[in-house]
């Protein structure tokens, strides 16, 4: 099976149609104010609207412990196809959010051991909690973004859960290590933001298609 790719942090035409062109299965746009790929509401519809309502790629909205009104507005100014939740959000408010916007969540767990991904499997519930877990590198307390740091995780951890159910897997993928990464952890998608950039926030549309043809050229689990 191919894996697929999620590029994340589009802000332009010209990183959204890079990524359409070597055949990303999902886009995803930031909306949250500390991020250099943050957003406004206008900005993320017009790059929606570049993706072609027949296309198989999907749009990602990234959200941070957000409001109930802040998904009402993204949803309605910008019609995504899925809600990626990146902040601290429980149990409870996934669940929440899943049974009141009725869109897929992809929930992003932040890991630094076994532990970690154990512990991030309760969220795991297709059409009531999450449809897909993100698995990202912890960021330092400290850190002003939850991801999109360009830190990577020892994938040794996933060891236990690889072969128990499909995951996407962040934090530090690059071009080059993104091949080792499909073929170490057997992630059924792979998504990446600043390793195919050129300054934060900006993509390269060269990274992007070197990411797309690596990836989607690695062998699962090898």
């Amino acid at each position: 099976m191919t894996t697929a790719v999620k590029i994340c942090g589009i802000t332009d035409a010209t990183g959204l149609d890079a990524a359409l062109a070597g055949g990303a299965d999902y886009v995803g746009l930031v909306f949250f104010p500390k991020s250099p790929r943050n957003l406004a509401h206008a900005a993320a519809r017009a790059l929606r609207d570049r993706v072609p309502r027949t296309s198989a790629t999907k749009t990602v909205a990234l959200v941070v412990d957000p409001t109930d009104t802040d998904l009402a507005a993204i949803i309605r100014d910008v019609d995504p196809d899925l809600i990626q939740l990146h902040g601290h959000e429980s149990l409870e408010r996934v669940a929440g959010i899943r049974a009141r916007f009725n869109k897929p969540i992809l929930k992003a767990i932040p890991v630094a051991s076994a532990a970690d991904v154990e512990a991030g499997l309760a969220y795991l519930a297709p059409g009531r909690l999450a449809d897909i877990l993100l698995f990202d590198a912890k960021p330092d307390p400290a850190a002003v973004l939850p991801g999109g740091n360009g830190l990577a995780f020892d994938w040794h951890i996933l060891d236990g859960i690889k072969d128990r159910t499909d995951f996407a897997l962040a934090g530090g993928l690059t071009p080059d290590n993104v091949a080792e990464a499909i073929a170490r952890t057997g992630a059924a998608i792979v998504d990446v933001s600043s390793g195919v950039e050129r300054t934060p926030g900006r993509k390269d549309p060269g990274l992007i298609r070197r990411f797309l043809q690596a990836a989607k050229g690695a062998k699962q689990g090898a």
